[in-house]
Order: structure tokens, then C-alpha cells, then sequence
């Protein structure tokens, strides 16, 4: 079960990829690691990671 700090962080995280227009591909928490995994832009080129604490890091992935 998410942290209220992971949920809080998901729901801001997800407002702004759509106030910048960026579809969002994937969400999904993952049981075992505990983290909120988010998939998102037009070439499916961010990826978010949210831990439990409610810290959260992305990558811009080059195709």
C-alpha cells in the first residue's frame, strides 16, 4: 500500500505532466520495492520513481 507522502507526491507529480500536455503511459506501484513507478511524455521518455518517504527522482530516457 502506498505512504500518504508517495500518494500526495503522485497526485502533484501527475498534475503537472498534464497542465504540460504529457500523456502518462504507466502507473504502477510495485509491492516488493514499495515505490510508485510513472511512465509518461510523447516518446515515452520520463520515468518517475517515487519512494516511500515521498522523495522522487526522474530520468529523461534517449531513444
Amino acid at each position: 500500500m502506498p505512504t500518504v507522502n508517495q500518494m500526495r507526491q503522485a497526485v502533484i507529480i501527475c498534475q503537472h505532466l498534464s497542465n504540460f500536455y504529457q500523456p502518462i503511459y504507466l502507473f504502477r506501484y510495485d509491492v516488493d520495492r514499495e515505490e510508485i513507478f510513472i511512465i509518461a511524455g510523447e516518446l515515452e521518455s520520463i520515468e518517475i520513481t517515487i519512494f516511500n518517504d515521498g522523495t522522487w527522482r526522474y530520468e529523461i530516457v534517449e531513444l
